[in-house]
């Protein structure tokens, strides 16, 4: 319920005065918008990574093509993910770990990712109680970049993005290849390693509208119930990183020996869900995430392959890879879903690329990887039955030196948080636990540990 006394249109600016000029910004939708229905992570002395990012495929795997044999180093790589050969020293595999629902229904392609994100199971699919993981180490560690968070998603739908504040509060996430280019290296753009610089006077025009509207906006809090007040702060927080970019603009950017500006990209991949396309919007978005770390235009992101009930297809297929998960039989012979092991094949290729991509990138006297920790993970172990008890999870690079790689980690049916909680220690969160019920922790995996 909101305090509602005296009628706001959807229409309204904030207004104000700026240097004698006028200046107006926008709102974010509220409730009071809308009808009755809405129909709208041990200390250490170690230093830290500076870099953060997710990167997320669905539908799990098939578990006798994908769990190694072996736990520790020189682990195994089953059928499914032999393609991870060339990168599998630059990653540690977590299997085995489970997501317990604590009597919430098990929501699914939907309960597992959440979970995975914020540390607790929701109780219906509007439901996500509490922020992303990644939301509090941007906040940590996400300054001083022109962006302090990119989003992506290799699907083309801007529904599908696993970075959120709460219901009704997910960060949206770029769509198309040319529009990240454009966006990253576009106007605006100060390469790091040009002799000259001059910023440019829009920007210094542009960069304190918020001050000059500060007063109505208190005014208008006064109006708005809880919901309100926190969508307009939201709001106002976009519009302060904003103009922390602008700021930005203004300074000549630290040199970055590696930043080379990339080739623009010429022209949209097309449209849908084929696997083709999707695998050719993956490797644009990372080409370009790449050069936007080495040039330091942010250091935390999420990437996302497929959402987590995926409908990617291909050619000669009548079907989409979630129905497959259901439909399709389990090979006597071989034990998987094997149209789906394909599928998930393809997804472990795509990963395979992201992280060699990183890797090949170099920086000082290493590569990306060197200061950069990725959690990835699905949404469930066996799509077919929606199983949440072996979820499968990965963690990228060595955090500064601060993490082994090259390991495999069978959990033994231990939480799964302990990593999301793990990962945030690293990034410098002080936190003494994480998670919700069953799945609160305050036990990091030591032995991924340096």
């Amino acid at each position: 319920m909101f305090v509602k006394s005296r009628p706001l249109s959807r229409r309204r600016l904030l207004r104000g005065m700026l240097n004698g000029g006028a200046v107006a910004v926008g709102l974010p939708v509220l409730d009071c918008f809308l009808n009755g229905n809405g129909t709208a992570f041990a200390s250490t002395k170690t230093p830290l990574p500076t870099r953060f990012g997710t990167w997320f495929w669905g539908l799990g795997m098939n578990k006798h093509a994908f769990i190694p044999k072996i736990t520790g180093a020189d682990f195994d790589l089953p059928e499914e993910i032999a393609s991870l050969k060339d990168i599998k020293h630059h990653l540690n595999l977590f299997t085995r770990f489970s997501i317990p629902t604590d009597g919430n229904p098990n929501l699914c392609h939907y309960s597992g990712w959440v979970a995975l994100r914020c540390g607790a199971t929701p109780s219906g699919r509007s439901d996500l109680p509490g922020e992303s993981l990644d939301l509090p180490i941007a906040r940590a560690i996400g300054g001083g970049t022109p962006f302090r968070m990119l989003n992506f998603a290799a699907t083309g739908n801007p529904r599908d993005s696993y970075s959120f504040h709460g219901a009704n509060a997910t960060n949206p996430p770029e769509i198309s290849a040319v529009e990240v280019y454009r966006k990253l290296f576009g106007t605006g753009f100060a390469d790091p390693n040009a002799g000259e610089f001059a910023p440019d006077p829009a920007t210094m025009v542009r960069k304190s509208v918020l001050s000059g509207v500060l007063e109505e906006s208190k005014d208008l809090s006064k109006h708005l119930g809880a919901g309100d007040r926190e969508r307009l702060d939201r709001h106002f927080t976009a519009v302060r990183e904003l103009e922390g970019r602008l700021a930005l603009q203004l300074e000549k950017p630290p040199p970055a020996p590696a930043c080379r500006i990339p080739p623009e990209i010429p022209e949209e991949i097309p449209s849908g869900l084929d696997v083709r396309f999707v695998e050719q919007r993956h490797q644009a978005m990372t080409d370009l995430l790449v050069m936007a770390l080495a040039c330091n235009q942010t250091k935390v992101f999420n990437m996302l392959y497929s959402n987590s009930a995926s409908s990617l297809t291909r050619e000669g297929l009548a079907n989409v890879h979630h129905n497959i998960t259901h439909e399709e039989l389990i090979d006597d012979e071989l034990g998987i879903q094997v149209e789906s092991s394909r599928f998930l094949r393809e997804a472990f290729q795509a990963f395979a690329y992201f992280v060699a991509a990183l890797a090949s990138q170099p920086e000082g006297d290493g590569n990306l990887l060197d200061r950069m920790l990725v959690y990835a993970h699905s949404d469930n172990e066996s799509a077919k039955t929606h199983e949440l008890q072996g979820t499968p999870m990965f963690t990228v690079g060595n955090a500064g030196g601060l993490l082994k790689t090259g390991l495999h980690i069978d959990g033994g049916g231990d939480v799964a948080t302990r990593l999301g909680y793990t990962v945030q220690r690293l990034m410098g969160l002080s936190i003494g636990e994480w998670g919700a019920g069953s799945l609160r922790t305050s036990k990091v995996i030591s032995e991924i540990l340096a």
